[in-house]
């Protein structure tokens, strides 16, 4: 029997995180899994990366289209892409977006702000669009 101590999160009283100027944050971790509210407007980039941990991604509200081995994949409202460990993936808002990221094990990257490949996101041009 567990005594480790059970803890209620409530959504609302976790600070956003500004991650970039298109891509915000909320994250509540376990002891090995971790789960995140990500919030992207349209064109927001997640550049090129890929990590230990396996992510499941459930898009709540827009559309992300991702980049995997080359293909494209749009996941929509309502759905979830799994990504394996190791898998190196991209993602782009293609419209305002809202979304549950899960991950095990936990990313501590976003912890201790070493997820530095959001340093290199391209910025959106004049038409809404992303430059890359």
């Amino acid at each position: 029997m567990s005594t480790r101590p059970v803890r209620l999160h409530r959504w609302d009283e976790i600070a956003l995180e500004k991650v970039t100027e298109m891509i915000s944050r909320k994250v509540v971790t376990g002891e090995r899994e971790m789960i995140g509210q990500i919030y992207l407007k349209r064109g927001a980039i997640v550049p090129m990366h890929s990590h230990e941990s396996e992510q499941l991604t459930y898009v709540l509200q827009g559309a992300l289209k991702f980049l995997i081995h080359g293909e494209e994949i749009t996941v929509r409202e309502g759905e979830v892409l799994h990504i394996p460990s190791w898998v190196p993936h991209q993602a782009e808002a293609l419209e305002d977006t809202f979304e549950i990221d899960l991950f095990s094990p936990i990313r501590q990257d976003w912890l201790d702000g070493t997820d530095n490949y959001f340093n290199d996101t391209p910025t959106p041009g004049p038409s809404g669009g992303s430059n890359s």
